[in-house]
């Protein structure tokens, strides 16, 4: 069992998202994956994309299957984010909810694409 299986024992929507995200990354070029115990994150010299399963920290709440958080130099003006933070000077943090593979569009592969090529 991979790290990455072990990471997606359920649900299943949540390992289907997964793959959809890696899938777009990967035409995008090459990036590392880290799996940890919390979110997988994706890297190149910089960590840029990182997804994890809201529904192992807020139980008995209902949560999109997976989120996918960007790091951006600056605050995007989209209303599709669920939080924007800033955790350290210049770097935002933009937490996007899926719930399905719609919701990976042109703007989200937008988005990863600016994502991956800042992350140099």
């Amino acid at each position: 069992m991979s790290a990455v299986d072990d990471f997606f024992r359920d649900p299943p929507a949540s390992r289907q998202l997964y793959e959809a995200v890696a899938r777009l990354i990967d035409e995008i070029g090459p990036a590392e994956r880290s799996v940890t115990k919390s979110q997988i994150a994706f890297r190149r010299v910089r960590s840029f994309a990182w997804v994890w399963m809201p529904g192992q920290y807020l139980r008995g709440r209902q949560t999109a299957p997976l989120v996918l958080s960007l790091v951006f130099p600056q605050r995007d003006p989209s209303r599709r984010w669920k939080e924007i933070v800033e955790p350290a000077r210049g770097r935002y943090m933009h937490h996007l909810e899926l719930n399905s593979s719609n919701d990976l569009d042109a703007e989200v592969r937008g988005w990863l694409r600016s994502a991956w090529e800042q992350a140099g």
